[in-house]
């Protein structure tokens, strides 16, 4: 991974910081986020950290649909996938705006293509596995943030993002023909 690009175990690390008026933002709820104290500057870099884990996304998704590897109805699959991802991203880069924050910027598309390896994408299979690691580890990732929160309803946004997250990845396994997970409580782990 580009050394520009924030990993998801850096996400992981710092997540537990993130204030509780930034998941208010984020959520949507901008009368909650009144009153609320907070740093934002640790709230707009947490935040960027996942908004650039999204642009990665996304710019992986447009990498699998200009492959030329991916086969209808996968195809249509990915790109439903990024649109998600696209959403992710706005509602994140608005919250960062809200903060008074400047969002972080989408690298090119080749930046990405090196970072991820995209050379080595041969088969519809490769793509889906590449796929699968990128949305497993935002499954895992957004889990992180959820016990930073004492209210469950400011915990909420990050358990949706999750569990978009956790979709993709299990429909990108069950594309590759892999079962779905054996075990019992195997996101966030």
């Amino acid at each position: 991974m580009s050394t520009t690009q924030p990993s998801r175990r850096f996400f992981l690390g710092t997540s537990g910081v993130l204030s509780a008026t930034a998941i208010a933002l984020l959520a949507g709820r901008d009368a909650l986020a009144q009153g609320m104290a907070s740093d934002p500057s640790k709230d707009v870099n947490i935040l960027n950290v996942a908004l650039g884990l999204e642009h990665e996304a996304i710019n992986a998704y447009q990498l699998a649909a200009g492959s030329g590897l991916l086969k209808k109805p996968v195809l249509d699959v990915a790109l439903q996938f990024q649109g998600h991802h696209k959403a992710h991203r706005d509602a994140l880069a608005a919250t960062i705006q809200k903060l008074g924050g400047r969002p972080a910027a989408e690298l090119r598309l080749e930046d990405y293509a090196r970072a991820l390896g995209a050379e080595s994408l041969k088969t519809q299979a490769d793509v889906l596995m590449l796929a699968s690691r990128l949305e497993l580890g935002a499954a895992n990732a957004y889990l992180g943030v959820i016990p930073a929160f004492a209210s469950r309803e400011l915990g909420q946004v990050a358990a949706r993002l999750a569990a978009d997250e956790a979709m993709h990845f299990t429909v990108l396994n069950s594309a590759l023909g892999k079962p779905t997970p054996a075990a019992a409580l195997s996101f966030g782990a």
